[in-house]
């Protein structure tokens, strides 16, 4: 099968492994790095700035006349509207097959600095419940707020900051099915994450999103994990939660789609921390114009990472979030001028600048959530980076 990585004109065959991508990868400014199941991505050189996602189409097309090839816009979108983008056509882009087929060496061990590490939450881990108890209070009072996704950091510093190259060596062995980034993230900041959530694919007609929602942390012991993931698929709270978010792709994506098909329930995805609730959702355009970018902005955010309804639960993350996502919950990926892209939810993910790494972590509150319950479910999604910093346990 032909996938959205490919060139035009070559074959999967002709692609070099993606290996070879993460290995040249350096972070810095224009720069970017994009490894999913079907193909990698390394984009360098700065082309043109886009700040502004809505005017990407347009500047593409201007590229494209000018130098008579398939330019690329590649970068992250912010959770909030009217941020600034942090968005680039490369100088140059660079494409090759999924990384999970090059016969990687075994990853780096994680950096000298990693037991270093001295760790800050924002919230406070009890200041996090508190404001759990607070949602879970006003969507029983106003049944009409179903979900609100609040979100926790962990702010990791060390002298010498992070090894990122390692880092994203690490995050890719440890989940090589999932998506693996590395974008600019403004000035001197790099946003690093492995995100298991596509949220909109576009290969000529063909549209694929796969929403997830719904989580439960992975054991150590193989019993105890098989019967988490087999309590996952009977829980009317995670089921609720998955619904809510399958209703919204599919009113969404109904208006532009000639056809649409969405499973009636949910399936297991893993990674090396969760369990998830998972529906791949697909659909054939009705107008080929359509780009896999205008898509993904349509999309975006979904109650997975924000809630229902998405004005009300926005408003509720300010109030009780005491921190600025940025890019976290946002959009991250690549799109061409042919209006072919591949765009994920930005999760599993941290900033990095100077000495300080600043990991990210949510999860969906709905009225049945118990506060602490969703503290473990954050943690849990913690370790993704915890390890690939050397570092275990989350405060």
């Amino acid at each position: 099968m032909t996938t959205a990585f490919q060139a035009q004109d070559a074959p999967s065959a002709a692609l070099p492994a993606g290996g070879t991508l993460l290995a040249a990868y350096r972070p810095g400014p224009a720069r970017a790095f994009f490894a999913g199941p079907d193909g990698t991505l390394l984009a360098e050189g700065l082309r043109r700035a886009v700040p502004d996602p809505a005017s990407a189409g347009r500047l593409l097309a201007e590229a494209r006349t000018a130098r008579e090839d398939n330019p690329v816009v590649v970068g992250a979108i912010p959770f909030a509207p009217g941020r600034d983008a942090q968005l680039f056509i490369p100088a140059e882009v660079r494409r090759a097959g999924a990384v999970r087929e090059s016969a990687l060496p075994r990853p780096p061990l994680a950096p000298a600095a990693g037991r270093a590490w001295s760790q800050r939450p924002v919230p406070a881990p009890e200041a996090y419940r508190t404001a759990v108890a607070e949602a879970v209070r006003l969507m029983n009072e106003h049944p009409e707020l179903s979900k609100v996704v609040l979100a926790r950091t962990l702010e990791l510093t060390a002298p010498g900051g992070a090894d990122l190259t390692t880092m994203l060596h690490r995050l890719i062995h440890r989940d090589p099915n999932g998506y693996t980034f590395a974008v600019p993230a403004g000035g001197a900041a790099t946003l690093v994450g492995a995100s298991p959530e596509l949220l909109l694919s576009r290969r000529g007609r063909s549209v694929v999103s796969n929403p997830l929602a719904g989580s439960a942390a992975r054991s150590a012991d193989p019993v105890e994990d098989m019967r988490r993931a087999a309590a996952l698929t009977e829980s009317p709270k995670d089921l609720a939660e998955h619904a809510f978010v399958v209703d919204a792709v599919r009113r969404t994506l109904e208006p532009y789609c000639a056809d649409l098909v969405v499973p009636a329930r949910p399936s297991l995805i893993r990674t090396a921390a969760m369990w998830h609730l998972s529906t791949t959702v697909t659909g054939t355009l009705r107008d080929a114009a359509t780009s896999a970018l205008d898509l993904a902005l349509a999309l975006h955010p979904t109650p997975a990472v924000c809630g229902t309804p998405t004005d009300r639960a926005r408003e509720l993350i300010g109030a009780l979030e005491p921190f600025d996502r940025g890019l976290y919950t946002g959009v991250v990926g690549w799109g061409d001028a042919t209006g072919d892209g591949e765009w994920v939810v930005t999760l599993r993910c941290a900033e990095a600048e100077g000495e300080r790494l600043r990991l990210f972590a949510g999860a969906g509150v709905v009225a049945a959530s118990v506060p602490e319950h969703e503290l473990a479910e954050t943690g849990a999604k913690f370790r993704t980076f915890l390890h690939a910093v050397g570092l275990e346990d989350a405060k």
